[in-house]
C-alpha cells in the first residue's frame, strides 16, 4: 500500500500535465504531497484491516461508505473529483456508475490482505462498487489488485502481463515511448490502468517504475499510484523512500499505514 501512497505523493506536482514528460525530475519537492488517492487508499485499507473473515458483503459495503465519507470530511481539500465530492457529502448517496480511475488507485490494500486471487478480486470488486459500479470501474480495480497480488507472490512480469491481458482485455502491447507523446490528462480506468501496468512492466526498480509513470504525464498522481502499488509487490520499497513517505503524512493517516504494515509482517 505504501507504493501507491508514494506514487501519489511523487506524482502530485506533475498532475494535469504539469511535467515535462521526462524521467529526470526530483523525486520530492515542497510541492510533493498526498492527495485524495492516499486518503481513500487508507480509508479502504482500514476497512479491510478490520473486516472479520466472516464479514458479509453488505457489511463491508456499508462500512466502506462510512469510512470513505469520514476520511473525506477529515481531509476535505485533498482534491476529490466533482461527482465523488457530491457522494462524500451525501450520507444517502448511491454508486453513480463511474468508470473513473479512482477505483484503481484506492484498491491496493486488498492485494496484501487476502491470500488467493479469487478473494483478492472479490474484495477489489467490493471496494469499487460502493461508488464506481460501472463495469470498467470494477475492472480497473480488479486488474490493479490482481497485478499487485501476482507481483507479490513471485510471478514474472511476463506472467502478470499475460494474466491482465487475458482476464481483463487490456491491450498492453504499446511501449511507454509509444504512449508518451500523445498521452494527456484523462481520468478513466480504461486510459489509466493499462498505462500504469505498462510503466510497471518497463521499469527495472521501484524508483524506475515511479519515474517511468511520471514521465507519461496525464493524471500523474493516480497513474503513478497505480504503477507504484504494483511495483511495491514486485520490488519492495527502499527504506529511505518509506521514511520520506512517513514524514509527509499527517498522524491519523500514518497510523493507518503503520497498522497495515504491522499486519503484513
Amino acid at each position: 500500500m505504501i507504493g501507491a501512497i508514494l506514487g501519489d505523493i511523487i506524482g502530485s506536482p506533475y498532475e494535469f500535465d504539469r511535467g515535462n514528460k521526462s524521467k529526470d525530475f526530483p523525486l520530492f519537492s515542497e510541492d510533493s504531497t498526498y492527495t485524495d488517492d492516499t486518503v481513500m487508499t487508507l480509508a479502504v485499507g482500514e476497512v479491510f484491516l478490520d473486516a472479520q473473515p466472516d464479514a458479509d458483503d453488505d457489511w463491508i459495503l456499508r462500512i466502506l461508505a462510512g469510512h470513505m465519507r469520514r476520511f473525506g470530511k477529515m481531509y476535505p481539500d485533498a482534491g476529490y473529483g466533482g461527482r465523488f465530492s457530491q457522494w462524500l457529502c451525501d450520507p444517502d448517496g448511491q454508486a453513480y456508475n463511474s468508470f473513473g480511475n479512482g477505483s484503481a488507485m484506492r484498491v491496493s490494500s486488498v492485494a496484501w490482505l487476502y491470500d488467493n486471487i479469487d478473494a483478492v478480486r472479490h474484495a477489489a470488486r467490493l471496494s469499487a462498487v460502493v461508488t464506481h459500479d460501472h463495469p470498467e470501474g470494477i475492472k480497473g480495480a480488479e486488474a490493479t489488485a490482481s497485478a499487485i497480488f501476482l507481483a507479490r507472490t513471485g510471478h514474472s512480469k511476463a506472467e502478470i502481463k499475460a494474466y491482465i491481458e487475458r482476464e481483463f482485455g487490456y491491450a498492453l502491447s504499446r511501449t511507454c515511448d509509444e504512449i508518451r507523446p500523445d498521452y494527456h490528462h484523462v481520468e478513466s480506468c480504461m486510459e489509466t490502468v493499462p498505462e500504469a501496468v505498462t510503466a510497471f512492466l518497463e521499469g527495472d526498480s521501484f524508483e524506475d517504475v515511479i519515474r517511468t509513470a511520471v514521465s507519461l504525464g496525464g493524471d500523474c498522481d493516480t497513474l503513478t499510484a497505480i504503477a507504484g502499488s504494483i511495483a511495491e509487490g514486485f520490488y519492495g520499497v527502499p527504506v529511505e523512500l518509506k521514511e520520506e513517505c512517513y514524514s509527509r503524512l499527517p498522524e491519523p493517516l500514518l497510523a493507518v499505514l503503520k497498522r497495515f504494515e504491522a499486519k503484513r509482517k
